[in-house]
């Protein structure tokens, strides 16, 4: 049997976002357990740039024993609550509406295409952090 997709030949496995910096704002977070490797689907709305606005990027933020540096730099600046933070307790509820800037990469791993979270900070820094990556020329 045969089935017509609309839109399935336009779509492609490498992400319509391209590799840069982003304000975004988290839509949807859902914690995957993985034996070795335990982690965070998180889906975010992009909010700036302007040609990006509406856009969506989904990416793993891992929170194993080794990740967890880089997960508490994500809530550091991202502002989630420091009461749950001096608790342990990661609140998958509280993380929706977090606001902040991301740099992302598009690679391939093992034959999949991922987003990689490079870096993240405030929203407050994302006049200075635009302006940076725009013209790296910029001091």
């Amino acid at each position: 049997m045969r089935r017509q997709i609309q839109g399935l030949s336009s779509s492609s496995t490498v992400s319509d976002i391209s590799d840069g910096v982003y304000l975004v704002r988290v839509q949807k977070a859902q914690y995957r357990w993985h034996k070795i490797k335990p982690f965070y689907d998180l889906h975010f709305f992009v909010l700036q740039p302007e040609s990006f606005v509406g856009a969506s990027i989904v990416a793993r933020l891992f929170c194993s024993p080794k990740a967890l540096w880089k997960f508490a730099w994500f809530l550091r600046d991202f502002r989630y609550s420091q009461e749950l933070l001096d608790r342990d307790e990661i609140d998958a509820r509280a993380l929706i509406g977090l606001q902040g800037v991301l740099q992302i990469s598009n690679e391939i791993v093992n034959g999949r295409a991922i987003v990689n979270l490079k870096a993240f900070a405030p929203a407050a820094d994302w006049e200075h952090l635009a302006i940076h990556s725009r013209n790296p020329e910029v001091a």
